[in-house]
């Protein structure tokens, strides 16, 4: 009797998430939809001490091939970056992204900052991060424990609204942007997509993608 010859189930390819800035941290720990099951993540950081998969800068990743990516993962980067050096940044992001690509961004919300601060309430404490207290001081100029270290990339040099935000990624070359401000975590959150999205569409992958945020 011959032995009954097992189904071979095919390879799914896993999708590529470029995860820049990337820090100690895994994309995993971040954002739930970026899980290892369906992506594999390649980090790229500035400081080789966090051990990247790429040691780069963000204005200038040329080791990342140009469409090679199906996603762009950028949490807390750009505000580090002078205003000039934005949209070379943003520009990088689009370039390596597949043409069904798209980039996850999110940094801090100087909107909601601000209304702290007209309260005087620039030093008290905004929310605990995992590396200690933020208040809106850090938020404007870099959190002071890394600076006092000598880190001193992770100064601030510039700052968003969700209006910028979106007006600066448009700029860039994203056909479509998805921008929300999500003023309870101080954050604003965009999708810029490599190609132009269906109004369903942009709410489909908003759904998905802000899903963390509230």
């Amino acid at each position: 009797m011959r032995p009954a010859r097992l189904a071979l189930q095919p390879e799914v390819a896993l999708k590529r998430v470029l995860h820049v800035g990337c820090g100690s941290s895994r994309i995993a720990e971040r954002h739930p939809h970026f899980q290892p099951a369906d992506w594999e993540e390649v980090r790229l950081d500035i400081d080789p001490e966090v051990k990247p998969d790429i040691v780069a800068d963000i204005t200038d990743m040329k080791m990342v091939a140009a469409a090679s990516c199906d996603a762009v993962y950028s949490s807390h980067n750009l505000e580090h970056l002078y205003p000039h050096q934005v949209p070379v940044a943003l520009a990088e992001f689009r370039r390596v992204l597949k043409p069904e690509g798209y980039a996850l961004v999110i940094l801090p919300d100087l909107r909601s900052v601000a209304r702290r601060i007209a309260d005087d309430k620039l030093d008290d404490v905004l929310y605990q991060s995992p590396s200690g207290p933020v208040a809106p001081l850090d938020v404007l100029y870099g959190f002071r424990p890394s600076l006092a270290r000598g880190q001193l990339y992770m100064a601030h040099k510039t700052g968003f609204t969700a209006k910028t935000l979106a007006h600066a990624m448009a700029r860039s070359g994203f056909p479509t942007v998805a921008c929300a401000a999500v003023e309870k975590r101080y954050e604003v959150w965009a999708i810029g997509f490599a190609r132009e999205q269906s109004k369903e569409e942009r709410e489909r992958a908003q759904h998905t993608l802000f899903r963390s945020r509230r």
